[in-house]
């Protein structure tokens, strides 16, 4: 009993360390892109694998993010009481675990198709290298969204081995959405990064700068949610989720107070993580259920 709840105690840090219940963000646009390249429910096969390179994939890439930041995190009060500055887990175990699933990510893409196991090494490269982009440039953000914007793309290419427009188009909505709720987030520090020479839009433009800048990414990615509506002939059911959606984003901004770290949350995180549901049920519904 005492193996298994040591067992279960680590797991649980590690599923805190990455935090895996974010993966709400990039799965229902992946799920999306799949159906869509599909023209239907894909095989099996694809969605098993998909999922465990996108799993895999997004449990590296943050667990890199948290080795890479430790030092910070242990500076910044905010973030003081993660796994490592608290020694809860320790650096090598952490190592390991990202080698580990960068490998189970390679061997999905493998899984998949050539053109995914070929572009495998270049998508670790570009999920690792946003760690780094806080030390020298404000657009650190956008970098961010861009690598989970992967997801949708990656997923795609799962499923057809093939380039396409339509997956840049929802990559480029993900880029937005995450760059913008991202600069959120970030104001709770712009004190902190000011201190430590770290490069933020929230440290570059302030607070006012910071969520006008935010603002305006999310209203683009609205925009390119509408144009779906043309691109890829959908309903009315598909502009109920959209129009969901923005009413939420709405939301959002008007309760950011970086103040209150509950708040923050809440705008950054969980209304988040209804709105990609929303989209994904409602576009979902639209393909589904519409006689065409």
């Amino acid at each position: 009993m005492e193996v298994i709840r040591k067992v279960a105690n680590k797991t649980r840090m590690f599923g805190e360390l990455v935090m895996f219940s974010h993966t709400l963000f990039s799965l229902p646009f992946a799920l999306i892109s799949m159906i869509w390249a599909a023209g239907g429910v894909p095989s099996g096969h694809v969605v098993l694998w998909s999922l465990i390179a996108l799993v895999a994939a997004r449990n590296g890439a943050n667990a890199f993010n948290r080795l890479v930041d430790r030092k910070f995190d242990a500076a910044n009060p905010r973030t003081a009481h993660r796994h490592l500055p608290q020694k809860l887990l320790h650096e090598r175990e952490v190592t390991t675990f990202v080698v580990v699933n960068f490998a189970i990510f390679i061997f999905a893409a493998g899984m998949l198709n050539t053109l995914c196991l070929v572009l495998s090494p270049v998508a670790i490269v570009l999920i690792c290298s946003y760690s780094y982009t806080k030390r020298f440039t404000w657009l650190c953000h956008l970098y961010l969204g861009f690598t989970i914007a992967s997801a949708p793309i990656g997923a795609w290419f799962a499923v057809t081995g093939e380039f396409a427009f339509t997956p840049f188009v929802l990559g480029t909505i993900v880029m937005l959405w995450i760059g913008g709720f991202d600069i959120i987030y970030a104001t709770q520090d712009i004190d902190f990064d000011r201190k430590t020479g770290l490069w933020s839009v929230p440290q570059a433009f302030g607070l006012d700068g910071a969520l006008f800048i935010s603002r305006s990414l999310h209203i683009i990615m609205v925009l390119l949610l509408f144009s779906l509506y043309i691109l890829q002939d959908l309903s009315w059911l598909y502009l109920v989720g959209i129009v969901t959606a923005t009413l939420l984003l709405a939301v959002e901004h008007n309760i950011i107070k970086p103040s209150s770290r509950k708040r923050m949350n809440v705008a950054s995180y969980n209304l988040n993580q209804v709105i990609s549901m929303v989209i994904l049920f409602c576009t979902m519904a639209d393909y589904f259920l519409i006689i065409r």
